[in-house]
């Protein structure tokens, strides 16, 4: 399908409902950390927390080297557990802003400060952690709690917007199951001579997705012995993202360029993507646009934010300025493409957050949302310049400032390859 009928055929909903007021947010988010503190003091047992289940964990970044290791279960809902944790399965479910508040709000946060040097440490809580988080499904716990979880509605509308379940801390924890471990992350386990990015990258082969990947190396399961350590889950799913991202480079750099220049569209929790992939050695560009009344870029009244990084062939030696880990979470869906069609481009990635992107979520939407699209049937375009060209009146931003912006849209040239040269038709 040509470009231009494939954005005239878009289905897209024109009476999308534009971002909440301030205060109906703040009670939307309310009335979900309402009927979770509803919920937790019908469960708990004076400050016990006996048979639950964690699905996950949690590992703050505040106090480093000093951190918060955290436990996260719900409460009330444990035959669900499952469906508390952060995947792909959310984007395929179709889960909107509300439903992951409604999720995350549901999940208590039982933590201990530790250290981050706990390389040899297999028990007490930060044990414990390590057994939920290397475990294939989730684990049985019993919690010893120091209080009542706190529900903390104090400050800005922004520091209650991201959803968030309450927090509390805990004295104990035991896992009162026997944990069934997956037999490739007790090989990683074992073996402490394997760097860490070996070991994600073995994982990542064997069919782990990053998000369990994620949950290992945050716990410090994975690496050389001397340099096991806590892992912030924030850096952990960046460094994940990165590290599977440059291993699936490594695999299309020598491969065949696509033959012609190729365009998808995705829409998801008030965000809009455009991939463009063009025939050529690998390029990677992500122009993130954030409008006005968007959690990133709050001030209704404000301008129109603009955030751009990019690489070439050779890959980046330093991490990015200005899109944060939304640019390894775009790069990776796109490189799981190529690699899976043996195929190189130039591609360039547009994120438009719009006024209805109203609370963070987290850059696993970005993921699913680059990994659905590309999975889809692609619009053709004559060239590269030419699909810009064609998206930019979709834009919130005119042509002038894109390449002022973009190292991508001002500087890529057309090459043999773009008038019939390449390989394939991908």
């Amino acid at each position: 399908m040509r470009l231009d009928e494939y954005v005239d055929d878009l289905d897209r909903e024109e009476s999308v409902e534009l971002r909440k007021l301030a205060e109906e947010k703040s009670y939307a988010v309310t009335k979900y950390i309402d009927d979770a503190r509803t919920r937790f003091d019908e469960t708990l047992s004076g400050e016990t927390l006996v048979g639950s289940t964690a699905p996950s964990v949690f590992v703050g970044r505040s106090g480093y080297p000093q951190v918060s290791a955290g436990l996260l279960a719900p409460v009330g809902d444990e035959d669900d557990a499952a469906d508390y944790v952060t995947t792909g399965a959310w984007y395929e479910q179709g889960y909107d802003i509300d439903d992951v508040f409604e999720r995350r709000t549901g999940l208590l946060n039982s933590t201990r400060r530790s250290n981050v040097d706990a390389r040899d440490v297999w028990d007490g809580f930060v044990g414990t952690q390590r057994e939920v988080a290397i475990a294939d499904r989730p684990v049985d716990v019993e919690l010893g709690l120091e209080d009542r979880p706190g529900f903390d509605l104090d400050g800005s509308l922004e520091d209650i917007a991201a959803p968030r379940g309450p927090r509390v801390g805990a004295d104990t924890a035991r896992v009162t199951e026997n944990p069934s471990i997956p037999r490739a992350v007790e090989k990683t386990l074992s073996d402490d001579d394997w760097r860490a990015t070996g070991a994600m990258t073995y994982l990542y082969r064997r069919g782990f997705d990053v998000y369990e990947i994620n949950n290992v190396l945050s716990v410090g399961a994975l690496g050389q012995g001397e340099n096991r350590r806590l892992v912030p889950t924030r850096w952990s799913i960046t460094a994940v993202d990165d590290t599977i991202g440059q291993y699936l480079r490594g695999t299309v750099r020598n491969a065949p360029t696509i033959g012609q220049t190729s365009v998808w569209h995705a829409e998801y929790m008030g965000n809009e993507y455009w991939v463009v992939a063009a025939p050529g050695e690998w390029e990677f560009e992500l122009l993130e646009l954030k409008a006005p009344g968007s959690i990133w870029n709050p001030d209704p009244n404000g301008q129109l934010y603009m955030a751009a990084d990019s690489e070439g062939y050779e890959g980046r030696t330093e991490y990015v300025e200005e899109t944060s880990g939304a640019y390894y979470a775009a790069r990776l869906g796109v490189l799981e493409a190529l690699a899976e069609r043996g195929r190189q481009a130039k591609v360039f990635v547009i994120r438009h957050a719009t006024d209805g992107y109203w609370a963070p979520v987290g850059v696993w939407q970005i993921r699913e949302s680059i990994r659905d699209a590309v999975a889809g049937e692609a619009a053709v375009a004559e060239s590269f310049h030419g699909a810009v060209r064609e998206l930019v009146p979709r834009l919130p931003v005119s042509m002038a400032d894109l390449r002022r912006k973009s190292t991508l849209a001002a500087g890529i040239q057309s090459d043999l390859s773009a008038f019939g040269g390449g390989v394939g038709s991908r």
